[in-house]
C-alpha cells in the first residue's frame, strides 16, 4: 500500500468508526473504492437484467390492469439501474462502454446453475434463469424481490452517503413490488385450480433465491463489513429472508421447499452453457 493510500485508509476507517459517511472519491482508499464499485455494480446489473427479464410479461399479462402494473415494475427497475449506474459513473466507471459490452437479456436454459455466473457481468445469478409461465413470474416476484429487499436493507445506512441517498426511493418501490408478489401468490395459492402450479413455482424459485446471498463467513463479506458497506454476514441476511418467506408461505398454505447449501464458492466462477 502506497503512503498516500495508507493515509486515506486510516482517515477513512476512523471516519466510518465514528459513524461518519464517505461522500467523495478523494476520501476513498483503493480498497474501499474497489469493494464499493463491485457491490454497486452487482446491484445495477441485477436491476437492469431483472427489468429485461420482466419485459416480455408486459404483453403476456392476464388483464389490462396487470399489463399496466408489470409495465410500471419494469420502469421502476430500469430507473433503479440508472440511479446505480450514475453512482458508478461518480466513482470512475465508463458506464456506456460497460453497457455496450454486456448482454443483460442473456438467459440460460438449465434447471440449476447453483451459485455460478453465466457471463462476466455482475448480476446476481438468479437473473440468468428465464421466466417461462405466469406462475414463474409471480413466484420470482414473491421470492427474489423479497430477497433483494433483505439484501438492500444494509445499503440504506451504508458508509457511502450517495448510495444511501439513492437507496431511499429504490427501497420504497421494491416494497411495492413485494406487495404485488404477495397479492398474486395469495390469490393463486387459495384457488384449487392454481394451487399446485404456484407450489411448483415456489419449489423452483425458492432454492434459487436462497443461493443469492453468498457463503456464510465469506472473506469478502468481512471486508464489506469492515468498511461499513454491509452490516450483516451473508447467512444472517439469508436467515432473515427465510423466516420472512416461511411466515408468508404459512399464511398462503404453501410448503417451504428444502434447500441445501452449495459447497462451491458462491457466485464467483463462470458457468458455460452447454
Amino acid at each position: 500500500m502506497t503512503e498516500p493510500n495508507r493515509v486515506r485508509e486510516e482517515k477513512l476507517l476512523a471516519k466510518i468508526a465514528a459513524g461518519g459517511k464517505i461522500e467523495t472519491v478523494e476520501e476513498m482508499s483503493d480498497e474501499y473504492r474497489g469493494l464499493l464499485t463491485n457491490l454497486m455494480m452487482m446491484q445495477a446489473d441485477s436491476e437492469l437484467a431483472g427489468a429485461f427479464g420482466y419485459v416480455p410479461w408486459i404483453a403476456k399479462c392476464p388483464d389490462i390492469k396487470e399489463t399496466l402494473q408489470v409495465a410500471q415494475i419494469v420502469k421502476d427497475e430500469v430507473r433503479h439501474a440508472r440511479v446505480m449506474y450514475r453512482l458508478l459513473e461518480g466513482v470512475g466507471v465508463d458506464v456506456d462502454d460497460y453497457y455496450r459490452k454486456h448482454n443483460f437479456n442473456l438467459r440460460v436454459e438449465t434447471e440449476d446453475i447453483g451459485t455460478l455466473r453465466a457471463a462476466d457481468d455482475k448480476r446476481v445469478n438468479i437473473f440468468y434463469y428465464p421466466i417461462e409461465v405466469w406462475a414463474d413470474f409471480i413466484m420470482f416476484n414473491f421470492c427474489m424481490d423479497r430477497g433483494a429487499g433483505h439484501q438492500l436493507e444494509d445499503n440504506l445506512d451504508c458508509s457511502y452517503k450517495p448510495w444511501c441517498d439513492g437507496m431511499e426511493g429504490i427501497f420504497k418501490e421494491e416494497e411495492m413490488h413485494m406487495a404485488h408478489g404477495d397479492q398474486w401468490t395469495k390469490r393463486l395459492s387459495e384457488d384449487p385450480k392454481t394451487h399446485d402450479e404456484i407450489q411448483a413455482a415456489f419449489d423452483k424459485w425458492y432454492p434459487r433465491t436462497m443461493n443469492i446471498f453468498g457463503r456464510a463467513n465469506s472473506p469478502k463479506n468481512v471486508l464489506y463489513r469492515k468498511y461499513g458497506l454491509k452490516r450483516r454476514d451473508n447467512d444472517e441476511v439469508r436467515r432473515a429472508f427465510a423466516a420472512d418467506v416461511a411466515a408468508k408461505a404459512g399464511k398462503f398454505g404453501l410448503k417451504v421447499p428444502a434447500w441445501t447449501p452449495v459447497e462451491a464458492k458462491m457466485s464467483e466462477e463462470p458457468f458455460i452453457p452447454g
